[in-house]
C-alpha cells in the first residue's frame, strides 16, 4: 500500500518526539508500527528514569556537583525535567472499515496477534463525524498522522486540536497529483496568511508513481523556549538541572515508599 518506508520513518518520529497523544486517520500497515513504538517508548522512558536516578543519586548524597562526567554516563545526556512528567499514552485510530481492498479490516486481528491491541482504541466511522467520538482530554494531540483522502477537511477542522508547541501532523501522498497539489498549495497559502503558526515539509519517493510523499507539519503558534546550554555550550549544573534532578530522586523515593506500602 505504499507505506513500507513511511512506515518505519513514523515509528522512528514516534522515538523522536515521544509523544503521548497520538491519533491515526486511517488504519493499515502503519498502525502497528505507531502501536509498537508507543510501547517502546514507554518501555524505553521507564527505563532511563532508573538509570538516571541510579547515576544522579550518588551525586545528590554526597553533596557532589553535577558534571560533565555525570552528563556523559550511561544513560547519557538526559534532561531530568524530562522524566518527571508522568507518562499517559492514548493512541487513537479513526477508520469507517468499508473499504473491501483496504488492510484496515485485518488490522485489529495483526494487533491482537502482536500483543498490542490494548494500545490502541479504534473509532469505527467516517472523519467528519468523529470529532465528538474521540475520548475526552485526548486534545491537544501530539502526533496526528492522515493517511487517507480527508487531509484538507483535518486541516480546516482538526488543526486546532493539534498541540500548539510543536504538534505534528502528518499526511501521506499529497504530491505528485492535481488534487493533492491543490492542497499543499492552500497550506502554502495559509502558512503566508498566519505567519509563525507552523512550519511544513514534504519528501518525496520520487520512484513511485503514487503513495510517493510525505507532508509533516509542524505547529510552533505556542512552541516554549527549550534552550538547555547558555552560551559557549555551558550547562546550568547547578541551577535548573540539579533543581530537576533533586524532583527526580524525590519522586523516585515517593514512588518507592508507595510500592512498600502495598
Amino acid at each position: 500500500m505504499g507505506t513500507e518506508v513511511v512506515a518505519p520513518l513514523l515509528s522512528n518520529l514516534i522515538h523522536m518526539v515521544r509523544p503521548t497523544r497520538v491519533l491515526e486517520v486511517g488504519m493499515g500497515y502503519t498502525t502497528l508500527f505507531l502501536a509498537r513504538a508507543l510501547a517502546e517508548v514507554d518501555r524505553a522512558i521507564e527505563d532511563e528514569r532508573q538509570a538516571l536516578v541510579e547515576k544522579t543519586e550518588p551525586y545528590l548524597r554526597d553533596g557532589r556537583d553535577l558534571d560533565e562526567k555525570w552528563i556523559e554516563t550511561t544513560p547519557a545526556l538526559l534532561v531530568p525535567g524530562f522524566y518527571n512528567r508522568r507518562r499517559a499514552t492514548r493512541f487513537i485510530a479513526v477508520d469507517d472499515l468499508s473499504d473491501e481492498h483496504s488492510s484496515a479490516r485485518r488490522v485489529g486481528e495483526a494487533l491482537h496477534e502482536v500483543g498490542l491491541a490494548d494500545r490502541v482504541t479504534v473509532v469505527n466511522g467516517q472523519l467528519r463525524d468523529c470529532r465528538e467520538a474521540l475520548p475526552e482530554g485526548f486534545a491537544p494531540i501530539d502526533f496526528a498522522w492522515v493517511d487517507a483522502w480527508e487531509c484538507l477537511y483535518f486541516f480546516e477542522h482538526f488543526w486546532d486540536l493539534i498541540d500548539p508547541d510543536g504538534g505534528l501532523l502528518v499526511m501521506h501522498y499529497l504530491m505528485t497529483y492535481p488534487e493533492g497539489e491543490a492542497i499543499l498549495e492552500y497550506i502554502a497559502d495559509s502558512q503566508r496568511l498566519r505567519a509563525g503558526e507552523f512550519e511544513v515539509l514534504s519528501l518525496l519517493e520520487g520512484q513511485k508513481l503514487r503513495q510517493n510523499s510525505l507532508t509533516v507539519i509542524r505547529k510552533t503558534a505556542g512552541t516554549k523556549p527549550k534552550t538547555y546550554a547558555e552560551q559557549g555550550q555551558v550547562f546550568p549544573m547547578d541551577g535548573r538541572f540539579r533543581e530537576e534532578a533533586n524532583t527526580l530522586l524525590e519522586n523516585a523515593r515517593g514512588h518507592r515508599l508507595r510500592g512498600s506500602d502495598r
